[in-house]
């Protein structure tokens, strides 16, 4: 529990602070610079897990659905993102993902959906530290929404393979798909001092890094558990904003990041009580009659 939780923890801090070291890369091809920054990646995974488990055939459509949305597709909308929403603003819309997770989750507590509302409320308070215009918002959701399938799709396989076995094959296809598409959109070329930094800090910390954390957090935890933590992303790219002088720091987005830790509190509490699905099962076998029970049993 306490690994998980501090495995979980510190993965979504660090998410949440490289928004703006994502930013250092717009301008740069998009396909291309992930390809490059999974491949580090991938090879530094490689050299940490030394035996790589295969992936079966049912394995491979949710790999994919990782790679396509939450990895690719989701920092390709990020860097979007960021051209028409301030990085805190961004990490804000972001950090909504837990109420998608805590309401999709198969073996749903009461205590994670009430945790990720009150963090719901405090990414509101803190959306209210940054600006956006045009499609800014909506480019932020997409992002949400990217961050929420890199966990769901994600949640059976590492049963199968492992953290460290999902990491490095998603990283792997990233690689793969990321070369092929960037090599007709966008196209290859040698990034400056800047964009390189950018690219290794996110190929080590970022990718090989957080990603394991992740993945062993959720696999630990559960991902409605798991996804109140997503709450600290708009707190630490708040931060780091901060730090960087992209925003200030106001009354408001202090009570906003007190309410976060606060649904991170209630959504972390052991339960005692059946998750909301089981309590529906539970209800439901309770109206089936016992024949009926029976001839299920015997089919």
């Amino acid at each position: 529990m306490k690994l998980g939780v501090a495995a979980g923890a510190t993965a979504a801090t660090i998410v949440g602070a490289s928004v703006p070291i994502t930013g250092m890369l717009e301008g740069y091809p998009v396909l291309t610079g992930q390809a490059m920054r999974y491949a580090l990646g991938a090879a530094v995974l490689l050299l940490v897990a030394r035996r790589l488990p295969m992936p079966s055939w049912r394995d491979v459509p949710p790999l994919l659905g990782v790679v396509v949305t939450g990895m690719l597709g989701f920092n390709a909308v990020l860097i979007a993102a960021q051209q028409y929403a301030e990085p805190g603003f961004v990490a804000a819309v972001m950090g909504g993902a837990p109420i998608a997770l805590a309401l999709l989750s198969r073996q749903r507590t009461a205590s994670a959906v009430v945790g990720a509302v009150v963090v719901a409320a405090g990414i509101v308070l803190l959306s209210g530290g940054g600006s956006w215009h045009g499609p800014g918002l909506a480019l932020a959701l997409v992002t949400m929404a990217g961050e929420v399938c890199f966990t769901l799709f994600a949640v059976g396989v590492v049963r199968r393979l492992g953290v460290l076995g999902v990491a490095t094959w998603t990283c792997i296809l990233a690689t793969v798909i990321g070369a092929v598409l960037g090599t007709f959109v966008g196209g290859w070329r040698m990034p400056d001092t800047r964009q390189a930094f950018a690219l290794g800090l996110l190929a080590i910390v970022v990718t090989a890094l957080a990603f394991g954390l992740w993945y062993f957090a959720v696999n630990r935890l559960g991902s409605d558990r798991a996804g109140v933590l997503i709450g600290l992303m708009p707190v630490s790219g708040l931060a780091t904003s901060v730090l960087l002088g992209a925003q200030s720091l106001s009354l408001v987005s202090v009570i906003g990041v007190s309410t976060v830790a606060l649904g991170c509190v209630i959504g972390l509490r052991r339960s005692h009580t059946p998750s909301l699905d089981s309590q529906a099962e539970a209800s439901s076998e309770e109206r089936t009659p016992v024949t009926s029970t029976i001839g299920v049993i015997k089919g």
